[in-house]
């Protein structure tokens, strides 16, 4: 304990006091193996929520595939190189026709920017609509879109959002088309803001699966409507599949597939490396065409053939291993055994699911929906006392987090349910609120 004190002191020393850590005790981890973390004292930890280790923690073909070209060659994409054409070919291979041009980067963050950039150099808009409760990322220029998180969001002219599509918590009490209506008339609103104000319209930002707002069940036919008013406005649809893409939904290999809408732009980041910084756009041909033609995209690391070997090894895991079937059943799995946890305590108010991605919402009060931010808060710090690591989000922060690397399997969402329902018991005995 006394290493972990001197590490922690360090830390602040040299990172300040505010860079965030997870949990009232900090996790020193020191290894990590498929869905399983371990921690400097040697205690195992069950993960349940990096989704960056996509197909598991120190996958070995991931590992195997990035020593093997970082031993022969590692360049850059001014070079030709069979790695790259390769995993494009592939990747732009699993999208919807239309979306057949690609470029890379390191971060979700970088894919983000050159999105917008593109949106607004195609468009010859400035205007994006995002929700009000929006995170995509850390550069300046993503950062004024973070409505969530970020200072920049609030002084920005170039922002606009729409309260979260919410069928939990819906606006002003709809349900059903009327509700789907009521959101899409509030993106009209932001579109009409920015044309009063003299700003063109660039597009609309979402993550489909809505992740950051609470894992979103939306309302059937929100999107397609608020992406049919945002083109009719002469701006773009940019989806951000950096949290649900890769296969996590199950049944398709792309959250924005669920809906009956294709994207003009894709960004995607964080589990496409597993864990390597590998990012990138995909987009229409004519969009990457006319924006690389005046802007030369270049970027020193992103897309170099070991980033790419990675990027192939993550597909072929996700293939061999069968692991977007794995994120139905086991995903069914999880769900079932969460709704009886909902008839079991009265603390959860909803339960929401994407394949291998869930959302369970805390309350006070089922009837009022209050939100439970502090018994949330000391859900997830007794989970980690016990072993399995799960974290957070949405507007109240009260809604639990689950989102494993895609090998979890039944086995381990046994050791998830039935902690997290001896957990919940021992939270609503204390009376926390």
């Amino acid at each position: 304990m006394a290493d972990h004190q001197d590490l922690l002191a360090r830390r602040y020393r040299v990172m300040g006091h505010h860079s965030p850590l997870f949990y009232d005790k900090p996790l020193q981890l020191v290894r990590g193996e498929g869905v399983w973390l371990w921690d400097a004292e040697g205690k195992r930890y069950l993960d349940v929520y990096n989704n960056v280790p996509h197909v598991g923690h120190c996958n070995p073909r991931v590992v195997e595939a990035l020593s093997r070209q970082a031993s022969t060659l590692n360049i850059h994409t001014r070079y030709l190189h069979n790695n790259i054409i390769d995993y494009l070919e592939r990747l732009t291979g699993t999208f919807n026709s239309g979306l057949e041009m690609a470029m890379l980067t390191c971060t979700g963050s970088e894919a983000n920017e050159l999105a917008l950039r593109m949106a607004r150099f195609c468009t010859g808009g400035q205007g994006i609509i995002v929700t009000d409760f929006a995170y995509h990322g850390n550069t300046e220029a993503v950062a004024e879109i973070g409505t969530g998180f970020m200072p920049e969001s609030r002084t920005t002219k170039r922002v606009k959002s729409f309260p979260i599509p919410d069928s939990y918590r819906p606006l002003d009490g709809l349900a059903g088309e009327a509700l789907a209506d009521a959101y899409a008339d509030r993106v009209q609103q932001a579109i009409d803001e920015f044309h009063a104000e003299g700003i063109k319209v660039a597009g609309i930002l979402v993550c489909p699966d809505f992740a950051n707002e609470g894992l979103l069940n939306v309302p059937t036919g929100f999107l397609e409507k608020a992406v049919a008013k945002v083109r009719q406005a002469g701006g773009v649809f940019i989806a951000d599949e950096v949290q649900a893409g890769f296969g996590r939904s199950g049944k398709h290999f792309w959250a924005h597939q669920w809906y009956d809408v294709t994207p003009d732009i894709v960004t995607l980041g964080k589990p496409m490396g597993n864990g390597h910084p590998l990012a990138g756009v995909v987009a229409r041909p004519d969009m990457i065409e006319a924006f690389s033609k005046e802007a030369m995209y270049f970027n020193t690391f992103g897309g170099t053939p070991v980033s790419c070997a990675v990027g192939m090894a993550v597909l072929d895991a996700l293939e061999e291993d069968n692991l977007m079937q794995n994120a139905v059943t086991t995903g069914a799995y999880v769900t079932e055994g969460l709704r009886k946890l909902q008839q079991k305590h009265e603390l959860i108010g909803d339960v929401r699911d994407l394949g291998m991605f869930f959302g369970v919402e805390l309350v006070t009060d089922r009837n009022t929906r209050a939100p439970a931010k502090v018994m949330a808060r000391r859900v997830i710090n007794l989970m980690r006392d016990q072993g399995v690591l799960i974290s957070t989000i949405g507007v109240h922060d009260a809604i639990l987090k689950l989102r494993p690397p895609m090998p979890f399997q039944i086995e381990h969402a046994d050791i998830l349910l039935h902690t997290l329902d001896t957990v919940l018991t021992q939270v609503a005995a204390e009376e926390v609120v």
